[in-house]
């Protein structure tokens, strides 16, 4: 049996439970490498990660390096004295770092892979109306995400699921992967296989304001899954014009309504407090959109503050 020494690397919510769980486990966790703190909001104050503050919380050693490459990180990481690290949801790590630990670096990724490598898998799943997804563990070599595979645990999409709800459940059953993985490399029995190839591949490339904008002259279906596979972020989103106003509109809670109709693509119908864009098979029933500068809200509050022109439209 393997004593752990382990290096923990990782920033947003969705590691936390990974790191959590590690340690509720009981293994030894040497230290914690996270992003260094930003500033955000209107007061432009300096946010620590929650990565960070789980740590600290536990009083465990964080560095949190800007230059993964510099010699002092290196060196910091070295007298850390690391034989296994464990990567979820943190930056491309250079060779010196992920080769460094003598029982290798594996990461989590949030698909089964080799399906979505990349920087969204969670979204793309959705957008591309997948029926299931899971979680991998892989130890890293020089590419992204194609290091081999140590576990994986797959889960069904359900049928109207949206990223929010999606991601927690893959944040809990890939947190439980991860303490699988130590406890094989812990016994020496971690077995891992090259991942397949000649393989058709479905890409799960960073979210931009270009493929997160909604088209309404594709279908139902397809702008459905679009908007819960980026509700509630980082949300898809349209213009509005009504009269002379441009608005960027944010889109998050929708109903498909397939429907035949003669009307233009993203004509806007307004009846009985409901409010719903033609496409190309029928229409998008919004039910929670969001106005710039303003709070998310639903439909009926929209209308009751807002009014629409006859030839109001998204696009």
């Amino acid at each position: 049996m393997r004593d752990l020494r382990i290096v923990f690397m990782g920033t947003p919510d969705f590691a936390v439970k990974s790191l959590e769980s590690i340690l509720n486990a009981g293994y030894k966790v040497v230290g914690v490498i996270t992003a260094p703190d930003r500033p955000a909001g209107r007061g432009r104050k300096l946010q620590e990660s929650a990565v960070k503050r789980f740590a600290v919380s536990h009083n465990l050693k964080v560095l949190q390096p800007a230059n993964l490459k510099s010699e002092e990180f290196k060196n910091e990481l070295k007298e850390l004295n690391p034989n296994v690290q464990v990567v979820v949801a943190f930056r491309m790590l250079p060779e010196s770092v992920w080769s460094l630990p003598e029982y290798g670096t594996f990461n989590l990724h949030a698909s089964l892979l080799p399906q979505y490598r990349g920087a969204a898998p969670i979204n793309w799943a959705i957008i591309n109306g997948e029926k299931k997804t899971g979680v991998s563990t892989f130890f890293l070599d020089e590419k992204i995400d194609t290091g081999k595979i140590i576990l994986q645990k797959s889960v069904k999409i359900n049928k109207n699921e949206i990223v929010g709800t999606l991601h927690d459940r893959l944040m809990l059953l890939g947190a439980d992967l991860v303490v699988k993985t130590l406890t094989l490399i812990s016994k020496e029995k971690a077995d891992p296989t090259p991942q397949p190839e000649n393989v058709k591949l479905e890409a799960a490339p960073k979210l931009t304001p270009d493929n997160t904008k909604i088209d309404w002259n594709t279908g139902v279906e397809n702008i459905y899954n679009l908007i819960r596979g980026l509700n509630p972020y980082p949300a898809a989103w349209c213009f509005l014009e009504n009269a002379s106003e441009e608005l960027r509109v944010k889109i998050f809670d929708v109903e498909p309504v397939y429907q035949e109709h003669h009307l233009p693509n993203g004509t806007i119908s307004i009846q009985d407090n409901k409010l719903k864009v033609a496409t190309v098979n029928g229409f998008i029933l919004i039910n929670e959109i969001q106005l710039p500068g303003k709070k998310k809200m639903d439909t009926k509050s929209l209308l009751n503050g807002y009014n629409f022109v006859p030839e109001a439209k998204m696009r």
